[in-house]
């Protein structure tokens, strides 16, 4: 299943959906339109790190949005 869902095809569309949606920069800093230029060069070791377990991804961003009740709801 996870060469499934690391496949050329499928990988490309996710890359559209995040184009098309004017998807944010990640915790790298990274925009959107350095992605695929960063993918063509290293997508090749980064999926095999994934396929053997040793990819070790970045933290996320968390943002805390305050609730009516004086609680925070957490996104990640």
């Amino acid at each position: 299943m996870l060469e499934e869902i690391l496949s050329r095809e499928n990988m490309l569309e996710a890359y559209k959906r995040v184009k098309a949606n004017k998807g944010a920069s990640g915790t790298d800093g990274m925009k959107v339109e350095q992605l695929k230029s960063y993918l063509q060069s290293a997508w090749a070791f980064i999926k095999a790190e994934i396929l053997e377990g040793s990819y070790k991804p970045s933290a996320v961003r968390k943002v805390e949005i305050p609730k009516s009740d004086g609680g925070v709801t957490t996104l990640t």
